[in-house]
């Protein structure tokens, strides 16, 4: 079955010492499937994936599926280590994930003969569902449309997550894939003109935060409903700007630490804003009356 709707990239909480707060991450969860998301998406870029052990992902990841056993969970299993790759996403299955998250991998600069094989070493090692992570903004690597034509030929390679907000490319990769392949946008605030222009949902980092708004949002997009969309859309505006003044998930951390849900930790590089920036955020988040929900 194809994915379809509003996919929340979690935040991974972190205790004062460091270790994943699980209380925190089980009562996010349990906000997510009161709103009724499609799926949840951890350990991803929101989730600070580059920074945990396997251990953690992998616990972080089965805590997730042991609590929504009912949606798909789409687990980050990429890094820019080809054998690694392989290694998370043949695991990842293990540890309840219905599908595996791989982002292009950073730093390295592939070709596209080179992410064909990378993609493709992932694909063959198993058949949980392989959904593309193109990002190039944080990993300096683009996945090309034709790229991503020709690995959506493979069985196990069922998506995409389309983060340039490009939506040419989104017209070309709906008219030419197969007919089961999902394109998702990964930039909440082009997700709905993603959906309109043929694509499938989204992997939201504002969900985290606005589930139900987020959900009301694609949905609205994937019915062609216009007026609902532009309403949806002039609410999200603000807070979609306010969660990407600094890298993500630091406005989101800090965000969802004003509304009690997490404590505001972060894994180094990541530290946490200065005063004006939190400030700045704070009354973002009252004026839309996010804090109160």
């Amino acid at each position: 079955m194809r994915l379809r709707g509003t996919f929340t990239a979690l935040v991974t909480p972190f205790n004062a010492d460091g270790s994943v707060d699980f209380g925190a991450l089980a009562a996010l969860v349990e906000s997510q499937l009161d709103a009724s998301v499609s799926g949840l998406v951890p350990c991803g870029t929101t989730g600070e994936a580059a920074t945990l052990t396997a251990d953690e992902r992998f616990s972080v990841i089965e805590a997730v599926a042991k609590k929504a056993v009912e949606i798909p969970i789409i687990a980050g299993t990429g890094t820019n280590n080809t054998a690694q790759s392989v290694e998370l996403h043949r695991r990842a299955s293990d540890h309840g994930a219905t599908h595996s998250l791989a982002v292009t991998p950073y730093y390295n600069k592939p070709s596209q003969a080179g992410l064909l094989a990378h993609y493709r070493a992932m694909a063959d090692a198993c058949d949980l569902p392989i959904v593309l992570y193109n990002v190039p903004s944080r990993t300096g690597c683009d996945l090309e449309a034709e790229t991503v034509l020709e690995l959506a030929s493979h069985p196990n390679i069922v998506a995409v997550k389309e983060a340039t907000g490009d939506l040419e490319r989104v017209v070309a990769l709906g008219q030419r894939a197969p007919s089961d392949f999902a394109i998702l946008s990964g930039d909440d605030p082009t997700a709905a003109s993603l959906v309109l222009f043929g694509g499938h949902g989204v992997v939201s980092v504002a969900s985290n935060m606005a589930p139900a708004f987020m959900r009301s949002l694609i949905d609205a997009a994937l019915e062609a409903d216009l007026a609902r969309v532009h309403a949806l859309q002039a609410k999200l505006l603000p807070l979609n700007a306010a969660l990407f003044m600094e890298s993500n998930p630091i406005p989101l951390k800090a965000a969802l630490t004003m509304r009690g849900l997490i404590q505001e930790h972060y894994r180094l590089p990541l530290v946490a804003m200065d005063r004006d920036g939190r400030e700045k955020l704070e009354g973002v988040l009252r004026t839309g009356g996010w804090l109160d929900r």
